[in-house]
């Protein structure tokens, strides 16, 4: 024990023997495929917010050239933003035990000593460095927000977006670096296992009993410690962990049974309530400042805008015009999404023609009574306005919305992030944005 060095920039400090270029490359690989999804994801995510649009919808400002990529984003198909948010999310939680253990597989290095023996290798250094943060800055705040949400106010995007770019560039550089080697190492075990080599007996780690593991980047412990559990065992703990976050998450994307199993989820388990109203709610209307006394048949009137003046028209207004039904759900930033619910009003190209536009289909911004939380406003594109789909509900399943859920009326769009379907709408200004 008086010979154990105290420095943890001593390769002989660490001692477990789990660590290996072959378990920290099988962790990567795992990660290089998962983490490239989740950016793309999140990417596509930024697009459906239409942060283009209208400065009302843009939480990320002064994006510069980092908003190369963003496009219209479509009405349809209607469970798009549901399928791309609930997979970012959903992966981005099932990948938190591989991103740990990969962590903890290559923490040595980020003690070794000197910092940099060449320029290549400062930069490798650098690289890891940003890695590390960026990864655990991301998936930290990530899983606080999906969890807590709205725990970043007015803060969230523009930090999740930068930090998503300062990651993704350091995980570029890093896999560049380091991949052909992983694949490499991975490659001599399987040879080696099959016995391609000639060695003798396969030992319990994949590879000949006389044959050393493969330790291309010097991560075995030269000083190695009793094992408790092998690197295999060690692999298929961290699986199985995965797997049981991704089975206590998935169901707040994917509905049905499996919403029961969705115990991390924050809109996850049974649905909160019964009745044609009874799904999920994100923003309550008392903590949106809702009042009874403003949204009654006597107080609440729709204003809508456009070439051909200024309407004022309440719920009875509104029911006297064709009403037109949708089956859509409901997806949020958050990962969660609804069942499809079927929803009753006016379409919104109707409504358009009503403020003056008979022909082309203008921008919309929706602007909603709510006094408290983000997004009281909203802007929409042509292509989502004029969608035979998009409607101003009235109804959802048949019955008035609930007050919680947009009474007297609220907007719903497929394919729509669900923070952008806004509930108790007060006025409709058609126009270019």
């Amino acid at each position: 024990m008086r010979d154990r060095p105290r420095l943890p920039s001593s390769p002989a400090f660490w001692r477990s023997p789990l660590r290996g270029t072959r378990f920290t490359a099988v962790l990567g690989l795992v990660l290089l495929g998962g983490i490239t999804v989740m950016f793309v994801t999140g990417l596509v995510s930024y697009a459906a917010y239409n942060p283009d649009l209208s400065p009302v919808n843009d939480t990320t400002p002064d994006k510069g050239l980092l908003g190369f990529y963003l496009f219209d984003w479509p009405a349809g198909p209607s469970w798009l933003y549901r399928l791309t948010q609930g997979t970012h999310v959903t992966l981005g939680v099932t990948l938190v035990p591989v991103l740990l253990a990969k962590l903890w597989s290559v923490v040595p290095k980020l003690f070794a000593l000197p910092p940099a023996r060449s320029l290549a290798h400062a930069l490798e250094r650098l690289s890891l460095l940003l890695l590390v943060g960026g990864g655990l800055f991301e998936f930290t705040t990530g899983v606080l927000n999906i969890q807590l949400e709205y725990v970043f106010p007015g803060s969230f995007y523009p930090l999740h977006f930068y930090g998503a770019w300062v990651f993704m560039s350091a995980f570029v550089v890093h896999a560049a670096l380091k991949t052909p080697a992983a694949v490499r190492a991975v490659r001599a075990v399987r040879e080696r296992s099959t016995g391609d080599g000639g060695e003798g007996p396969v030992a319990d780690e994949g590879r000949p009993a006389s044959v050393p593991p493969v330790d291309e980047a010097g991560l075995a412990s030269t000083r190695p410690a009793e094992p408790t559990i092998s690197r295999r065992g060690a692999l298929r703990l961290v699986g199985a962990s995965s797997l049981l976050l991704f089975l206590t998450t998935v169901g707040q994307s994917l509905g049905g049974p499996l919403r029961r199993t969705a115990l991390l989820a924050p809109h996850g388990g049974a649905d909160p309530g019964g009745g044609p109203n009874g799904f999920q709610i994100n923003k309550t209307a008392a903590y949106a400042g809702i009042t009874e006394a403003e949204t009654s048949a006597d107080a609440w009137r729709l204003v809508v805008t456009g070439p051909a003046g200024t309407v004022r028209l309440s719920r009875a207004d509104l029911l006297r015009l064709p009403q037109h039904s949708s089956s859509l759900p409901i997806a949020c930033v958050e990962g969660w999404s609804t069942a499809d619910q079927w929803w009753r009003g006016v379409r919104l190209r109707d409504l358009a023609a009503l403020a003056g536009y008979d022909t082309a289909v203008p921008d919309l911004l929706v602007e909603s009574l709510q006094r408290h939380g983000a997004f009281r406003r909203a802007a929409l594109r042509a292509n989502q306005v004029s969608d035979p789909r998009s409607l101003l509900a009235l109804y959802v399943n048949g019955e008035p919305l609930s007050p919680d859920h947009g009474f007297p009326a609220r907007i719903i769009v497929p394919a729509l992030p669900g923070v952008h379907n806004t509930k108790w709408v007060a006025r409709l200004t058609f126009g270019d944005l």
